[in-house]
């Protein structure tokens, strides 16, 4: 990938959108509270959003292949529950149990995939009951208390970091970084090309040649897996709590929307759907600087996703009358594989 293509990517797809609104809200809230900007300040702001920026990668590679998961609000909360019971304090069940955790994400993203795509279930319903059933699961097994503590090794990762001229560097920073690196670079290859077929047009795909169902599996998978890694990341930051993942999937799909990523599936950039947890998260901050409160998100987050499916069904019935009228359109490029 050179220099030329990562640029066509940052100001593609809605991603310099998003950049340019992250500028304007900062600078409301460095204008409201200055010390805001102090690099502590800012490091602390960027611990709080890396599991919700996390997620929205997440969230991004099923959204675009035509699909939705769910179920990655009540898989966090529930990895963090299984931890926090399984290592209890044990410094030497830290790593086994991040294990068994990788492994758990990927079994769910799997079932979740096979359900949707082998037994023809609509994602929607597939992941909504795998959501209904890892909530009441893990209530059932703990009786609606969570127990156990964490390690300071395991809570590294979302809460620790390290010193730079007497400022820590989060972790989390470098977590969020490798992974939206990862997915540019996934995007990029064969595979990425084939997932936005898929989500543009199923039909097509799969007479090309496309196992549809393996492809879609997969991204719930890769979805699975980065739940897991949101909730390593959200249990250092926040601990274990009895709400913990409440509500994330919900924050993690306004998130990809934000970031312009089309619901229908074959068309949006990651760079964009990061960026749109990051503003997201920057827009919770300005609330807070401003008095407003925290039961005022689910209505922003309701306002942002019914917006930007208006504006998409806006677009997509322009683009409908244009072919109707004989009118010649450029076709989407779904082979540009957005980073």
């Amino acid at each position: 990938m050179n220099g030329k293509d990562v640029a066509r990517s940052l100001v593609s797809g809605g991603t310099a959108t998003v950049a340019l609104l992250l500028v304007v809200v900062f600078g409301i809230v460095f204008a409201i509270n200055p010390s805001f900007a102090e690099p502590g300040s800012l490091f602390a702001f960027v611990k709080k959003a890396a599991p919700l920026v996390v997620l929205a990668a997440g969230q991004y590679l099923v959204i675009v292949s035509g699909e939705f998961d769910l179920s990655v609000g009540s898989l966090v909360g529930a990895q963090v529950v299984i931890a926090a019971k399984l290592i209890d304090g044990e410094e030497s069940m830290t790593v086994p149990v991040l294990l068994l955790m990788v492994g758990f994400g990927l079994v769910v993203g799997l079932v979740n995939g096979l359900v949707t795509t082998l037994l023809k279930v609509p994602s929607f319903i597939t992941t909504l009951g795998m959501m209904l059933v890892l909530y009441g699961a893990i209530r059932l097994w703990t009786g609606g208390a969570p127990t156990g503590a964490l390690t300071e090794t395991f809570r590294q990762a979302g809460r620790g970091g390290f010193d730079v001229a007497g400022t820590q560097v989060p972790w989390a920073l470098f977590v969020m970084v490798a992974v939206g690196s990862a997915v540019v670079v996934l995007m990029r290859s064969p595979f990425g090309r084939t997932l936005l077929a898929v989500g543009d047009n199923p039909v097509s795909a799969s007479f090309s040649g496309i196992r549809v169902a393996l492809v879609r599996t997969t991204a719930f998978v890769l979805s699975g897996f980065l739940a897991t890694v949101a909730a390593v990341l959200i249990a250092g930051y926040a601990g274990v709590t009895a709400q913990v993942g409440t509500g994330l999937e919900f924050t993690a799909i306004t998130a990809v929307v934000l970031g312009g990523v089309a619901l229908g599936g074959g068309a949006g950039y990651v760079t964009a759907a990061m960026g749109g947890g990051l503003l997201l998260e920057a827009l919770f901050t300005l609330f807070n600087q401003l008095g407003l409160p925290s039961t005022a998100r689910p209505a922003v987050q309701g306002v942002i996703i019914i917006a930007a499916v208006a504006l998409s069904a806006t677009q997509l019935t322009g683009l409908r009358r244009r072919r109707g009228a004989g009118t010649p359109v450029a076709p989407a490029a779904p082979a540009e594989a957005p980073g």
